[in-house]
Order: C-alpha cells, then sequence, then structure tokens
C-alpha cells in the first residue's frame, strides 16, 4: 500500500542550515523508490494557519518510507533540517 511523507514547514530558524538541507538531501533518495510529489509549490490556504512550504513524497510501502526516513544518510543530512526550521512531519499510509 502506498505510504506518504508529508512535511510541512512552520517557520524558518535558520537559513543556512536549510540550505545545506535541501544542497544534501536528494543523493539521500539513491537507492531508495521515493517520488516527490509535491515540493513548495503554491498553496491555496483553506482552513487554518498556511505553513511556509510543504513536501509530500510517496513510498510504495510503510517499509520503505521508514528506510529511507530511518536511514543513516538521511538521519545525518536532517540534522540541518532540525537547526533550519521548525518542521511538522506525518507518514501516513494510503487507501
Amino acid at each position: 500500500m502506498a505510504t506518504y511523507i508529508v512535511f510541512t514547514r512552520e517557520s524558518t530558524q535558520d537559513r543556512s542550515e536549510l540550505d545545506i538541507y535541501q544542497s544534501k538531501v536528494l543523493p539521500t533518495f539513491k537507492d531508495h523508490p521515493i517520488k516527490v510529489l509535491a515540493a513548495y509549490g503554491p498553496q491555496q490556504q483553506l482552513e487554518g494557519d498556511a505553513p511556509e512550504g510543504v513536501v509530500i513524497v510517496e513510498f510504495p510501502t510503510t517499509e520503505a518510507a521508514r528506510a529511507w526516513y530511518d536511514s543513516p544518510a538521511y538521519q545525518e543530512v536532517a540534522q540541518h533540517r532540525f537547526k533550519g526550521a521548525r518542521y511538522r512531519v506525518v507518514l501516513v499510509e494510503g487507501v
């Protein structure tokens, strides 16, 4: 069953750390079945507070999503995201 990880950037704390994250995240996709469905495109706020940005990535299974997210390569790069901004990150299974 398809599984999605949804990243919503709530607020930027350190732009230079986010720039490092963005420059290093793509190589972490290598050897993982990841499909980027949305990445910081235009938003239309329908309810609640709008985030600064949204990224949605698709994996074929929950196990594949966790394998990428929990991988040492991604976790090393994610440290820059943690320093650079406040995010909400949710893993959700498709129907």
